[in-house]
């Protein structure tokens, strides 16, 4: 892979990359356009596939928030086309790396020392390249160790960055500026997180801590002595990411026993340490062909509020669900229902809150659930795509949800679709205490 030498890092610069791109695809609409005169009957398909191209390119050489903007939206299956889903999917471990120069400038800055300085050796060629920082393979000793770099600018570009992505996001998810406002402040308080290497230092050793007691889930150790806030330095522990894994033809037993520790692990997190591992991607789980799963990278950990966690997971209450007052008041207080809401709107957002969250929350009322069932997924995109249309779902121009809902369900939609390419069927119980 084609590596990059420098990444812009003035507002300017980043600015101007963003608007040729918005220009390209512009010229993408207008080949589109007559190709549909011709009667051409792909050139929908070709439309998103050059629109891919095209703003996946532009977001690479950014990097940073706006190529992590591609990655969460590739996890969404029911908000881009495919075309751009599996583009954007790159961004989870398979982005353009960075040129070693600039690896070395990271290095002199952060520890007064090259990597080969401060290592017995150093891979220069990157083994994995993402959205915030690229992992090399070095050796220390008897140790060998997996050492992730932060690209340049990246912690000082967020909020320009979001700036500029939010016109886009605002027009892929048909939302208002106002509506998007604190889910977007949500977003930029979790990506500054991300660029803090000394804060997931901390995160990623305290959750390994915690969970190491959970049967065939692992994690590296880390060392503070070769770790700084731009370099993060940990065991290179062995695995294959889920693609790779699945092309081994794993048996449905395998299958189901890595899918039940990825999920016991979720459950363990929320609801006894009360934080939750959100960047549930496939690039940061490792798989063993004995079906043990190894975990990396704490850099986006939601702490979730004491008094919001009880409120939020009354909805896998049953008793809720057969009472809708008791439902509704548990709506008001997620913020799913407004108190300005006149009788209408109330009942408008009352149908279509209680329609999607049954969705989510259904393999969790099942003793067992099979993720490979194919119909429950398409019933979550078809309902995605209709909210993301429905000129109803901005009645009153509000936002709906509270802000800590963000994180937490965007995990686990991620989390189902990890388990639906596994394929597996596990036991879905959750040890919440109603």
């Amino acid at each position: 892979m084609k590596e990059q030498s420098k990444i812009p890092t003035s507002k300017v610069k980043r600015a101007a990359k963003l608007i040729g791109t918005g220009a390209k695809v512009g010229g993408n609409y207008v080949k589109y356009y007559a190709n549909k005169v011709i009667g051409d009957k792909n050139a929908k398909e070709k439309l998103d596939k050059e629109n891919a191209e095209d703003i996946y390119q532009s977001l690479s050489e950014l990097k940073g928030s706006a190529l992590k903007m591609a990655q969460v939206m590739s996890m969404d299956k029911s908000m881009l086309p495919k075309a751009m889903t599996d583009k954007f999917a790159q961004a989870q471990y398979n982005a353009p790396p960075l040129s070693y120069p600039l690896v070395v400038k990271t290095f002199r800055q952060m520890f007064g020392k090259t990597p080969t300085e401060l290592f017995d050796s150093f891979e220069k060629e990157a083994k994995h390249a993402a959205s915030i920082g690229q992992v090399h393979l070095a050796i220390q000793g008897n140790l060998k160790l997996a050492v992730k770099v932060q690209y340049p600018g990246v912690a000082d570009s967020v909020k320009s960055d979001l700036k500029l992505v939010k016109p886009i996001a605002m027009q892929m998810l048909h939302m208002k500026e106002k509506e998007i406002k604190q889910y977007m402040q949500e977003i930029e308080g979790k990506l500054l997180e991300e660029t803090d290497y000394v804060l997931e230092l901390k995160q990623s050793m305290e959750v390994a801590t915690a969970c190491s007691g959970l049967n065939g889930v692992y994690f590296p150790k880390y060392y503070p002595e070769f770790s700084n806030k731009r370099v993060i330095t940990m065991d290179w522990i062995e695995g294959m990411h889920l693609k790779d894994f699945l092309a081994t033809n794993p048996s449905q037993e395998i299958r189901n026993r890595v899918g039940q520790r990825l999920w016991d692990f979720y459950d363990y997190q929320v609801n006894e340490l009360n934080l939750i591992h959100a960047d549930p991607h496939p690039g940061n789980f490792l798989f063993q062909e004995d079906g043990s799963l190894g975990i990396i990278d704490f850099g986006c950990v939601k702490r979730i509020p004491k008094d919001f966690y009880t409120v939020y997971f009354q909805l896998l209450n049953p008793t809720y669900h057969m009472n809708d007052d008791k439902l509704k008041a548990l709506y008001y207080k997620l913020e799913f229902l407004l108190e300005s809401d006149d009788k209408e709107t109330e009942e408008l957002f009352f149908t279509l809150f209680k329609e999607s969250m049954d969705l989510l929350i259904y393999p969790f009322t099942q003793e067992k659930f099979d993720f490979a069932d194919e119909a429950y997924f398409d019933r979550i995109y078809k309902k995605g795509e209709e909210l993301s249309k429905s000129k109803d779902v901005r009645k009153g121009g509000k936002a709906r949800g509270s802000r800590h809902i963000l994180y937490i369900n965007r995990t686990y939609f991620g989390l189902f679709s990890i388990l639906h390419e596994l394929r597996a069927e596990i036991t879905t119980t959750t040890s919440f205490d109603f």
